[in-house]
């Protein structure tokens, strides 16, 4: 009962959060001067073409660029009536792109889905890979082992991943007969789900996942390593070890579990790291995410479109901090104990 009250109020907590997020990420779009629809009309002007201002124009008024900033954010968000009645992100109305003449909703559809994808598979790659190998260079430090895993660490995080995205596209389509660029096969694409287009994607995901994985999963080893260092030099650690503890269960049962909350504590940050970190490289893979979308709203200053990209990753961030939140609570008793004093 305690739990599921804490749960339900991490969830009030993230929903609250988010509205003040759609407050400042709305009013940081809005904070350089003009607008798509703005510098559009200044240069039909320029060109004097007449027809191309009055239908800005019209658009303009359409979507509520013409109202104050206060009002402009309230019909976008959708708590009062703008030109379209309640048509705002509450009603499931996402905007209208300026840039792609096409609503937010129909060019995003897909890649949420595939930068969720992505991101999960990273994700999975972060920690299949980041927690074998902190647990086994803390168990033999200072060992060939350990010298072996930093290494490999420090390569992953002083090697850029587009230089790394550009080199294994080269020797895995070389070698491998890896496909190079996408997330499935062109002919694939609009078709509906099949076990041939599965596997295109899961053939497709294993230069992503890699790339996009490399710098978090270093990372990340390196923070399990020490904080597992600094448990093995507890007193507990000898006293268990005096006792005739096997060494793997020594390390599970009391130096891993106490190391593994930041582990767990990361997924918060892990989430929209990926999305931000993957950017880049989702250009460069001609990935059909997220990434590129945002990259060409900011530059034309397509306010609608970067606003939803936007409250999209914070949205990952809140659900990724409340799920770590809810397992830390689950793994560590101290933290649930905490929670019920209060």
């Amino acid at each position: 009962m305690i739990f599921l009250r804490y749960a339900v109020w991490r969830f009030i907590t993230m929903l609250l959060t988010l509205w003040v997020v759609s407050l400042l990420v709305f009013v940081i779009i809005n904070l350089p001067p003009g607008d798509y629809l703005s510098n559009q009309i200044a240069e039909l002007r320029a060109t004097g073409q007449a027809e191309g201002v009055a239908k800005a124009e019209f658009l303009r008024h359409e979507y509520a660029l013409d109202e104050p900033i206060w009002k402009q954010y309230l019909i976008w968000v959708g708590m009062v009536p703008g030109p379209q009645g309640f048509a705002g992100l509450i009603q499931g109305n996402f905007g209208w792109s300026f840039e792609f003449d096409r609503p937010v909703g129909e060019i995003v559809g897909d890649a949420l889905w595939m930068t969720v994808l992505v991101n999960l598979a990273a994700v999975l790659f972060v920690y299949l890979i980041a927690l074998p190998l902190g647990v086994l260079a803390a168990a033999k430090s200072e060992t060939w082992v350990d010298y072996t895993a930093g290494f490999l660490g420090y390569l992953g995080l002083a090697t850029p991943n587009f230089l790394l995205a550009l080199i294994l596209f080269y020797y895995g389509h070389k070698y491998f007969d890896l496909p190079i660029g996408g997330l499935m096969a062109p002919e694939l694409e609009g078709q509906p789900m099949s076990w041939e287009k599965v596997r295109s994607v899961l053939l497709h995901l294993i230069v992503p996942t890699f790339v996009i994985g490399t710098a978090g999963a270093a990372a990340m080893m390196q923070r399990l390593r020490a904080n597992m260092l600094d448990e093995l030099d507890k007193p507990y650690v000898e006293t268990a070890k005096a006792k005739g503890m096997g060494p793997a269960r020594l390390l599970s049962k009391y130096p891993l579990r106490v190391a593994f909350n930041p582990f767990v504590a990361d997924i918060g940050n892990l989430l929209p790291a990926m999305v931000s970190g993957s950017v880049l490289v989702s250009v460069v893979l001609g990935l059909q995410t997220i990434g590129p979308y945002l990259l060409v709203a900011l530059k034309s200053q397509d306010q609608f479109l970067a606003a939803f990209i936007l409250m999209f990753v914070a949205l990952l961030t809140l659900i990724g901090t409340m799920i770590s939140d809810i397992l830390l609570v689950l793994l560590d008793p101290r933290i649930r104990y905490g929670a019920r004093s209060s």
